[in-house]
């Protein structure tokens, strides 16, 4: 059985890419398991005081889990199977070990550009995820909601080493729950490279059960470029591929990656090679 995990801080960022996330996993027939990572609240100073016990932290979390469950549950009319847990600790590093354990199809979490005190708190967690999780991870921009579902994707690449840096497996796993179209392009400002004929031919043979559509699209700002792609032909999700190594850095350098996910109004799937 698919799983979906939903990590949440209840807020209105979260619980706009819980809908999200719901709405996906009725069309693939997924399960939901909504998750919250609580901390211990201290007090700034000389000596740092607890707040708030540790059981009455893990007592509210599990309130507010079980509500929101039990609305979904009403919503969905027990369409899908939905789960909660409460753990204390760190979010990423806890995202991580529950993604080794259950291999879920994805995570889908909130991001924002529109405040700085919501981008710092749930932009910055978001990033973490992204950078850290080898699990999908789904940025869901603030106020987009699943609607016809995902009929169109698009994959940004850079076109370099593509067999050894594209994802072909989990790319063609998660397209295929949706038989939508697929659209492959790439945002230069630059001179083409010489080799992307030689590797357009790798990537379209690996894709080729996707029949995918190829784009080449000549842009001062990559990140501005792929929104214009994006918008103008109805991608409903756009798949980046995050490149930490300095000789693939692409377009992808984090910083990229990570305007690209504050200023989108798509959803934005990141995996890693």
């Amino acid at each position: 059985m698919k799983t979906i995990i939903v990590p949440t801080d209840f807020s209105p960022v979260a619980v706009n890419a819980l809908n999200y996330a719901v709405d996906l996993a009725m069309e693939i027939n997924a399960e939901v398991l909504l998750l919250h990572i609580y901390q211990i609240p201290v007090t700034i100073s000389d000596t740092p005081l607890i707040l708030v016990s540790v059981d009455d932290l893990k007592a509210d979390a599990e309130k507010k889990l079980e509500n929101t469950k039990q609305e979904l549950e009403r919503v969905t009319a027990g369409k899908i199977k939905i789960s909660t847990e409460a753990r204390l600790g760190n979010l990423t590093d806890e995202l991580e070990e529950l993604g080794k354990k259950i291999s879920p199809f994805a995570i889908v979490m909130g991001t924002t550009g529109q405040s700085a005190v919501e981008r710092v708190i749930f932009g910055s967690n978001t990033l973490s995820a992204i950078k850290h999780i080898k699990s999908p991870v789904i940025c869901v921009p603030t106020g987009k909601a699943y609607g016809a579902g995902i009929k169109k994707i698009g994959l940004a690449s850079d076109f370099r080493e593509v067999a050894e840096t594209v994802p072909v497996g989990a790319i063609k796993t998660f397209a295929a729950q949706f038989n939508a179209e697929f659209h492959v392009l790439n945002i230069h400002y630059q001179e083409l490279p010489r080799e992307l004929p030689e590797q357009t031919a790798i990537l379209q043979r690996a894709l080729s059960g996707l029949n995918p559509k190829f784009h080449f699209i000549e842009h001062k700002d990559i990140e501005e470029g792929i929104h214009e792609f994006a918008e103008k032909n109805n991608l409903d999700l756009i798949i980046t591929i995050p490149k930490k190594h300095k000789l693939l850095e692409g377009i992808f350098k984090k910083s990229s990656t990570k305007e690209l996910i504050y200023h989108s109004h798509i959803p934005v799937m990141c995996l890693h090679n």
